[in-house]
């Protein structure tokens, strides 16, 4: 081949959009998250391989690592939730707890819930990486929310406070699907639970007096 030549082929090489520009790569990145969500959920974190991920997606176990890195780095992937927490700023302080409230049944049940939360809670139970993940996202996306409208000595507690709230209703109106939980209304929850949260943003805020001992 001639060096015009072989100059035109890389330049067009380099012209072509790489792989991951194409559509049907992100069809196959889903893929994969798909079926490393359900493997994780169902296997553990120690008894997920890379092989099983990529036999159950239907795909070439170095598509997976070519996507991902690692294992690591797929867990990562398949349990990186984004909690879409509002900006806590926009309401007056007395109304934020049932907002709060109201948020995490959208994030739950809303059109845009998706499977991502029931299963990280679901496999945190006995799978000391999906724990941390959890605590991450907590400490990554609920306390720094948090963090904006409270005293500064207690974000961090608050969000651990309301975390408890919010999880402990997760499990067991999501995971464990507890017949008498499913059953509650959802305006009693936001009332109710909206409540509890509201008591803890006014520790947050120092205006609770009864606040946890150090």
């Amino acid at each position: 081949m001639s060096q015009s030549k072989t100059a035109g082929a890389r330049v067009r090489g380099r012209d072509r959009p790489p792989p991951e520009n194409f559509p049907r790569s992100e069809e196959t990145r889903r893929r994969i998250l798909d079926a490393a969500r359900r493997l994780f959920a169902t296997e553990g974190y120690e008894r997920t391989t890379i092989r099983a991920v990529a036999s159950k997606a239907a795909i070439d176990p170095s598509m997976v690592m070519r996507y991902y890195g690692s294992k690591d780095g797929l867990f990562a992937a398949a349990m990186d939730i984004d909690l879409r927490l509002p900006d806590l700023t926009q309401w007056r302080t007395d109304e934020i707890g049932e907002h709060m409230a109201a948020h995490f049944l959208d994030r739950w049940e809303g059109p845009r819930s998706g499977d991502e939360l029931p299963l990280l809670f679901r496999t945190a139970v006995g799978n000391p990486e999906a724990a941390s993940r959890l605590q991450q996202i907590i400490e990554g996306q609920l306390a720094p929310a948090i963090a904006r409208i409270s005293s500064p000595g207690r974000a961090r507690r608050c969000a651990a406070l309301i975390a408890s709230q919010m999880i402990g209703m997760g499990y067991a109106r999501y995971v464990l699907k507890l017949s008498f939980v499913v059953a509650l209304p959802r305006k009693l929850i936001v009332e109710q639970m909206g409540a509890v949260v509201q008591s803890y943003i006014r520790y947050g805020l120092g205006e609770d007096a009864a606040a946890p001992a150090h």
